[in-house]
């Protein structure tokens, strides 16, 4: 797509003023680490379950009365479905969402309820989501509302480093010093790098989808290999980022590591057990990095998780006991 402007710091506070006036924080959760704070921002607990209303909401606002009426189109495996469908239904404005048809029925069903029109595409056979998508805008008129590869869409992402710096300076910890992030097209962690001009940035990705990792680890864009493994993670499922997050990301000098689909279980299930929180598999990598050791706890660390949205027998099978592995982890104190 042609990109008509580059995000920037000034577009992320004005989405998080727009993103104050509609809706409450989401909560931020603290757990000491070997006396080491760390904190939680569960953008889980959004009305749709992840933090893809943000961008959603910034992006819709500011399309005129006509873009409005002709609508929008988008293409998700489910959260960005749900944001784009949220904003939409708030703002009167009709949608339609490519999802691949293996899509997670909660994901599915909750855009559907939402009143957005859904168009099925066969990821496995390669089928493009992106051409569907746009070969329907252009024949209604509507205006494409990618998942990342959008200015508003990263600034309003990034609305969530504004408000967790508020929350965490009022909680007498200081700005965030250290952003561990879910990456799987680069919205997010771009969004936030923008935001929080200071901070060192590390994306997270699961094992085999690790592509932003390898393209800021060449300095230039590496797709996801050919019959990459199955995952859990089906919002990470991104084969190749965007010259727009992955510019952000590199002018950052952001960092990346993997997790390995055990590692995101035990996350899982560690969020449940400490956090009373239900994280997805795509939301859980971040803390998973934190608890496989793959980044290490600091004073000012910040982990998002960024989704809550799961299959209900899936995600009991993922926490089940039998199932979780010790996290590798020194001993944890207080909460």
């Amino acid at each position: 797509m042609t990109i008509v402007r580059q995000p920037t710091r000034a577009g992320v506070r004005d989405a998080a003023a727009k993103i104050a006036a509609i809706l409450p924080p989401t909560p931020l959760f603290t757990h000491e680490f070997n006396g080491i704070t760390v904190s939680f921002k569960a953008e889980s607990l959004q009305p749709i379950g992840a933090f893809k209303l943000r961008g959603a909401w910034h992006r819709l606002t500011a399309l005129d009365e006509d873009q409005r009426r002709k609508g929008v189109v988008a293409f998700s495996s489910g959260n960005h479905a749900q944001g784009v469908a949220w904003a939409a239904k708030r703002l009167g404005m009709p949608a339609t969402i490519v999802m691949p048809a293996d899509a997670p029925r909660a994901k599915r069903d909750g855009t559907l309820a939402l009143g957005a029109e859904v168009v099925a595409y066969d990821r496995a056979a390669g089928e493009d989501r992106i051409r569907i998508a746009s070969e329907l805008a252009e024949a209604r008129g509507a205006t494409l509302v990618p998942s990342f590869d959008d200015p508003w869409i990263i600034e309003g992402q990034g609305s969530v480093a504004i408000e967790a710096r508020r929350q965490m300076e009022a909680m007498g910890l200081g700005e965030p010093s250290h952003v561990v992030v879910p990456c799987g097209g680069g919205g997010l962690a771009s969004g936030i790098a923008l935001g929080l001009s200071e901070a060192r940035i590390t994306i997270v990705e699961p094992e085999g989808w690790d592509d932003m990792c390898r393209s800021l680890e060449a300095s230039w864009i590496e797709p996801v290999g050919p019959n990459p493994p199955p995952t859990a993670c089906d919002a990470l499922q991104t084969p190749e980022v965007s010259p727009l997050t992955f510019d952000v990301l590199a002018r950052r000098d952001a960092k990346g590591v993997a997790v390995s689909e055990a590692d995101v279980r035990v996350a899982q299930r560690w969020a449940a057990a400490t956090l009373h929180l239900v994280v997805e598999p795509g939301g859980a990598v971040a803390l998973a990095a934190l608890l496989a050791g793959k980044v290490t706890a600091e004073p000012g660390m910040l982990i998002i998780l960024s989704g809550g949205n799961v299959d209900i027998d899936a995600y009991a099978k993922a926490i089940a006991p039998e199932r979780a592995e010790a996290p590798a982890i020194p001993a944890l104190s207080g909460a």
